[in-house]
């Protein structure tokens, strides 16, 4: 998707990827195959182009510590990635911004569970500091047994730990912001998240019935960790909504699932925003292109022709937009999505959440 953006700005655009098979290398005219976490291959494809962005936050520090003491132009920077990589970083800088937060504490044992728990009561929020996605590395724990086997795993794999409450909130949000090389900044209308299982499956742009002042509360918050932290191109932040505030959850700086309605419901798409953003151009305008946009994700069913059934989807609503991933499908994978703009939420959100069931496989 961000390639696709990249054709319209007359971008020459490259792909480091580890199997020819991955999304973005069936796709992208001039692909380098390689380890894309590994340090030789991460150095050499670095030397050889202006500015290198990145879909994930999983390139080790070091290799990314080498690339810029090489003279390598990475957007966003080692210094301003390592927040994302890291949730114990984030909770510390966070704080140190007076960003508002959930109680949070580094454990490595069980007894330090016990112990935050006597002060936020049961049921606790255990994360592994790294490597976390889609629900991946976070476990909701309701006592000490449930939090020893977690404790116990993560001390065997060698994985931190923090400890944070759960926060009682009302739904979750997210909001995306651009900002480029000379700190100039666009922040995109705050998104409601639909989340089950710890996976996104829907996002309406904007938040329905989202007040204000808690719209532009949270706007401000993102345009501020940006700056504090001095990102270059898409900063996603995740948040809870409380009955009086918005609360951080995570961070994630690259394109991310909360934006993808942005495609069609924005004048510039956050892919298109993220490479103006690392090339050091003006940015384009957020603003949206219909009252609402939905988006629901298209998640892998046990029937893999879903190709077959997306024929039924275009002609039953020749409004809803389908964008496959070129993922092979499996049961829970994020293998694409849809989207459809209107006036009316939720019925937007019905002809999502119906396309994507019957793409699916759910209905017959």
């Amino acid at each position: 998707m961000t390639h696709q953006a990249g054709i319209g700005l007359g971008v020459d655009f490259s792909v480091l990827a580890a199997d020819p098979t991955d999304s973005a290398a069936l796709v992208a005219g001039d692909v380098t195959l390689g380890d894309d976490r590994g340090l030789d291959d991460v150095l050499a494809f670095a030397k050889a182009h202006d500015v290198v962005t990145f879909d994930h936050e999983h390139v080790p520090e070091p290799v990314l510590r080498a690339v810029e003491e090489a003279g390598g132009l990475l957007r966003p920077g080692r210094d301003a990635l390592r927040f994302a990589q890291d949730k114990l970083r984030m909770r510390t800088r966070m704080a140190e911004l007076d960003a508002p937060s959930p109680r949070w504490r580094a454990v490595t044992t069980l007894d330090h569970v016990a112990s935050f728990a006597e002060e936020t009561g049961w049921p606790v929020v255990l994360k592994a500091s790294r490597g976390g996605y889609d629900g991946k590395g976070v476990w909701v724990v309701d006592g000490p047994e449930e939090a020893r086997e977690v404790v116990d795993r993560a001390a065997a794999e060698e994985v931190p730990l923090l400890v944070e409450e759960k926060v009682a909130f009302s739904r979750e949000l997210a909001v995306q912001v651009a900002r480029s090389p000379h700190g100039q900044v666009a922040v995109y209308p705050v998104v409601e998240t639909v989340q089950r299982g710890g996976i996104c499956h829907e996002v309406i742009a904007p938040a329905p019935d989202l007040p204000e002042a808690k719209a532009l509360r949270a706007q401000q918050l993102a345009i501020e960790i940006a700056q504090a932290l001095d990102v270059t191109g898409v900063l996603a932040v995740e948040l809870f909504e409380t009955a009086d505030d918005v609360v951080v959850n995570e961070l994630a700086m690259r394109p991310h699932n909360s934006g993808h309605w942005s495609i069609e419901g924005a004048r510039t798409s956050q892919f298109e925003q993220h490479l103006r953003a690392v090339l050091n151009l003006p940015l384009g305008s957020p603003r949206t292109n219909a009252p609402y946009t939905v988006m629901a994700n298209l998640l892998g069913g046990e029937d893999p022709d879903v190709y077959r059934r997306y024929l039924h989807v275009m002609a039953k609503d020749p409004e809803v937009k389908v964008h496959f991933y070129g993922k092979g499908v499996r049961p829970g994978r994020k293998i694409g999505h849809v989207t459809v703009m209107g006036d009316d939420y939720q019925d937007l959100l019905e002809r999502a959440r119906d396309a994507a069931s019957y793409l699916r496989g759910e209905q017959q």
